[in-house]
């Protein structure tokens, strides 16, 4: 053995011996303390157990992350187009002719966005007409009656529900 590996060696043996010797030191205390203090000593041990088990139940929540929720919409009622995760207020909700149709369209086109009633702005106020359950839910489309002035003013088509507020 080299002289490098001799000094790793006796250095890895004093740091075992003097890991040994203060588990010994430690233990000794605790059982002194038991002995002598008896209470301090199973008060401490029912401490550092409460703390445990503490943090072993109280780890995280059971409660959801939770989004926009889907009104309960009543027909005839009169609500108003909101998108309920859009930050512009310019932004448009997307009214389409055959409810389950929205993500079927490509409006990558000015001429698409803007003609025939397509995207309406928020804040339009339109009325309930009828519902169509898509996906396993109830009601996920809602054909809704324009009610604002304009050329689109009576005018039905369709769209999510969670956009009419």
């Amino acid at each position: 053995m080299s002289n490098e590996e001799n000094t790793t060696q006796e250095k890895a043996t004093e740091a075992v011996e003097k890991s040994q010797a203060a588990i010994g030191k430690l233990t000794d205390t605790l059982l002194k303390l038991k002995e002598d203090q008896p209470k301090i000593f199973y008060g401490g041990l029912g401490a550092v157990g409460l703390l445990i088990v503490i943090s072993l139940f109280s780890g995280g929540s059971d409660s959801t992350v939770s989004g926009p929720v889907i009104k309960d919409l009543q027909m005839g009622q009169k609500y108003v187009l909101k998108g309920p995760n859009a930050t512009d207020p310019n932004a448009s909700i997307r009214l389409v002719a055959v409810p389950g149709t929205i993500a079927a369209y490509d409006d990558t086109e000015e001429d698409d966005r803007s003609g025939g009633c397509k995207h309406m702005p928020q804040g339009t106020p339109v009325s309930v007409e009828g519902f169509q359950d898509a996906y396993g839910k109830k009601n996920a489309f809602v054909n809704v009656k324009i009610l604002s002035e304009g050329e689109c003013s009576g005018q039905t088509a369709w769209t999510l529900a969670i956009n009419v507020q």
